[in-house]
């Protein structure tokens, strides 16, 4: 393997790829602020069995696991719960409930890396701890649907597709499955949507059930509404509660502003073992990409894990698929929005002013708010032609250049499109240096005008051309 390249499942993020993935964290972490979340963090590394317990023992083929230099058998993190388990279960007692806790871990499995699947991402966890009531579950599933939202998704692009266990229990009951065969049928209505029709029918055949109720489940697991679910089981007497609740669920989504981007799926029942409810995932509306997320009510687990007998649910939604569909709508932000503001270059007046000056101006800009580069060399500064500096601040991309002129003031010229007749603005050097509120407010409108400007000439496929406005440019 060649040493210029990352292990194969994981990625190098160079400067544009490392803006994408911070635009994504950002709207996670926006999201997650709104619905009062607060973040938390636990080590990378666990011990095996904390996987192990939840999993089994076939996980380890999964993992990146190795035994330490002190022999313990530890592992790289795969998902975040059991370590969310863990650090709740250790103080279940002090913490306030509701816990409403986000984090954005790293996470590693050692699994064929394809399309939407490596064997490292990142991963945005959002978790409520305590609160048994549907409305936990619909706030669970707002936030997941919000930062389509924010990310500049809208319902015709995604669908978020819901279900409930104890829901589809009940029901399946009702037409006939008896209850020692719901495992072997649940593991069937899992993978659904990812074989023929054929092969789902055959497996159901297997598991005892026959041939009409082979077809009723099939038609209940691909295609019934709630309306449909509501009318036919919402006055049997094992399905009613149940068909109330997700009734209840529904009416608070629709509160909540997300529920036309909700439809009712019974296929959707989350193949781990450990969810007890609602049970979620979001998929790109075209059906292109894999899960965008998924989650769910565990009311179980937090004691199967840590001994903490409380009611739980959360979901995850990784980077990975999500930035896959960004990248297919056109949703990723220019690189030019994380631009640089600022170069100093050398101008008429360099020499007069000298370099000690130019640095005060660079950091009474920084401190102001700007982001400023320059060439870290004085003697170039003095010494190389103003046009080179100039053009070498244009191919990084960087919105403006600034500079002393002769007269004493200091000028900033637009760096988007051409630089014949480039929109400048004319600073008082005295009040920048001294980094004078008015001032730095004129330089910051002049900047969002010029970033405008250029972002309209771009959407309709002209050069930007120069932009006026303030009294000095």
């Amino acid at each position: 393997m060649s040493s210029t390249t990352s292990l194969p499942g994981f990625r190098d993020f160079y400067p544009d790829e490392l803006a994408r993935r911070a635009h994504i964290f950002r709207a996670w972490r926006a999201v997650a602020r709104k619905y009062a979340f607060v973040e938390y963090d636990g080590p990378p590394l666990e011990p095996l069995e904390l996987y192990t317990k939840k999993s089994g023992d076939e996980i380890v083929g999964q993992l990146y696991n190795f035994t330490d230099k002190g022999g313990r058998e530890v592992a790289l993190r795969p998902e975040m719960t059991p370590t969310f388990a863990r650090m709740v279960g250790a103080r279940a007692n002090a913490l306030r409930k509701p816990v409403r806790w986000f984090s954005i871990p790293q996470l590693f499995r050692y699994e064929r890396a394809q399309r939407g699947r490596l064997r490292e991402h990142f991963q945005l966890n959002v978790d409520i701890v305590g609160e048994a009531s549907e409305l936990a579950d619909a706030e669970l599933l707002a936030v997941a649907i919000d930062i389509m939202r924010e990310l500049g998704l809208t319902s015709a692009d995604v669908r978020a597709r819901v279900s409930d266990r104890r829901l589809l229990n009940a029901i399946l009951q009702a037409v006939g499955v008896a209850e020692a065969q719901v495992p072997a049928v649940y593991a069937v209505v899992d993978k659904i949507a990812r074989q023929p029709r054929e092969v789902s029918a055959e497996k159901l055949a297997q598991a005892g059930l026959a041939g009409p109720l082979v077809e009723r489940v099939l038609a209940l697991a691909t295609g019934a509404t709630f309306e449909q679910v509501r009318a036919e089981f919402g006055t049997d007497a094992g399905a009613a509660e149940h068909v109330a609740r997700f009734a209840r669920y529904r009416a608070h989504l629709d509160a909540l502003g997300v529920g036309d981007w909700v439809d009712l799926d019974l296929s959707i029942v989350r193949g781990l073992a450990y969810y007890t409810g609602t049970v979620f995932e979001l998929f790109d509306a075209r059906g292109e990409l894999r899960a965008i997320c998924g989650g769910g009510r565990y009311d179980t687990l937090l004691k199967s894990l840590g001994g903490t007998d409380l009611p739980a649910l959360g979901f995850g939604m990784g980077d990975v698929v999500l930035g896959e569909l960004l990248k297919d709508r056109g949703l990723f932000p220019d690189a030019g929005e994380e631009a640089v503001d600022l170069h100093l270059v050398a101008g008429n007046g360099a020499s007069q002013v000298g370099f000690p000056d130019a640095l005060r101006l660079v950091t009474a800009l920084r401190r102001a708010g700007f982001s400023v580069a320059h060439g870290l060399n004085a003697e170039r500064y003095l010494s190389q032609a103003t046009r080179n500096q100039v053009d070498s601040a244009r191919k990084a991309g960087v919105t403006a250049a600034i500079a002393f002129r002769e007269d004493g003031a200091t000028e900033v010229t637009s760096l988007l499109g051409a630089m014949k007749g480039a929109p400048t603005l004319v600073l008082d050097t005295a009040r920048a240096l001294a980094g004078e509120d008015a001032t730095m407010q004129d330089l910051r409108d002049w900047l969002h005008r010029q970033r405008a400007a250029a972002r309209a000439a771009t959407a309709a496929g002209a050069a930007p051309g120069p932009t006026t406005g303030s009294p000095n440019g």
